[in-house]
């Protein structure tokens, strides 16, 4: 145990706000580039390069799904290396207890999560969250925001990808960016705001702005194919994981259940759309997604009871080849 585990704090330590649910700010945020330049925060120094950086993971997670899912697209899996840990969460937060479809820590035998942030902060007493991304020449985090990892992994590894895809284009920024704060806010945290809420007035209040808001994508799904137009772009690998844990888990843990994603029309579709794009459903672990949520959050489930159901076929046929590509 290290010295600064007892200061950790959990994702439930967070500060209440009328018992409203506020998610910590991301702590370490330098960035990889194509030639070592710093990038928009942060330090230089962390040049692309092959075998040089690990992911830690969850599963479970839904932040560190996408950069497993960036990891897949941009085809960097030998480029990428990376470790998966238990999805029951403790007190002590990630652990690398051995788990079916769990690795432990490939780099240093830690047995904590922790420990691998106490390398190089080792008075940490923030949250301890995944994804990280470790820079194994330097031995330092780089970053672990899950948003601005992805965009590491969509452009700074590109002369190692034999793939020219471009999730974040340039021509379509401003666009992408008005959704992602849709998404985010409403949908993303939004189903944790809703879940993790204290008071009566918070639940509802969250709740609201979720439907709200999935009445708004399925309506902008029901007039093209993807979020901001015929081109799939990095804001529907952001909202993906969220739509894909919605019914197994957000519906009843979470108590989001005004509408389930399978009653809308468009989102279910969409869902299935992007489940079934090559290589995306080799990032989906469903066994670690339920037992992490129903397993982990004692205060919501104290019997840690997993719910078996739905049935959910998401390689039933869907009806989005109707757009013109």
């Amino acid at each position: 145990m290290s010295s600064g585990d007892a200061n950790l704090k959990n994702q439930l330590d967070f500060p209440v706000e009328k018992g409203e649910f506020v998610r910590w700010d991301s702590q370490f945020r330098n960035w990889v580039t194509a030639d070592g330049s710093a990038g928009p925060t942060g330090s230089s120094g962390f040049a692309a390069e092959k075998g040089r950086y690990h992911l830690y993971i969850s599963h479970a997670c839904p932040w560190a799904h996408r950069t497993m899912i960036f990891r897949k697209l941009k085809k960097l899996e030998e480029v990428i290396s990376f470790s998966v840990v238990n999805p029951k969460m403790g007190d002590k937060s990630w652990d690398f207890d051995n788990y079916k479809n769990s690795t432990g820590d490939d780099l240093y035998a830690a047995k904590y999560l922790y420990e691998i942030y106490h390398k190089v902060a080792p008075d940490y007493n923030g949250i301890v969250t995944v994804p990280v991304l470790w820079d194994k020449k330097q031995q330092l985090i780089v970053n672990n925001e899950s948003s601005e990892i992805i965009r590491m992994l969509n452009s700074a590894f590109a002369q190692f990808s034999d793939t020219e895809v471009d999730y974040f284009p340039e021509r379509m920024r401003q666009e992408i960016e008005k959704i992602n704060a849709v998404v985010y806010d409403n949908i993303n945290n939004g189903v944790y705001k809703t879940g993790f809420a204290r008071t009566q007035q918070a639940y509802e209040k969250a709740f609201d702005q979720l439907f709200s808001a999935l009445d708004q994508i399925e309506k902008i799904l029901s007039q093209q194919c993807y979020l901001v137009g015929e081109e799939i772009t990095e804001a529907d690998w952001r909202l993906f994981p969220t739509l894909l844990r919605f019914d197994p888990v957000y519906v009843g843990h979470f108590k989001c259940n005004l509408r389930r994603i399978a009653d809308y029309p468009n989102l279910s579709n969409y869902l299935r759309e992007l489940y079934q794009m090559p290589g995306i459903a080799d990032t989906v672990n469903m066994d670690h997604i339920k037992t992490h949520y129903y397993w982990s959050h004692e205060s919501i489930n104290p019997n840690r009871i997993v719910a078996k159901g739905p049935e959910n076929d998401l390689m039933a046929v869907h009806d989005r080849s109707r757009f013109a590509r």
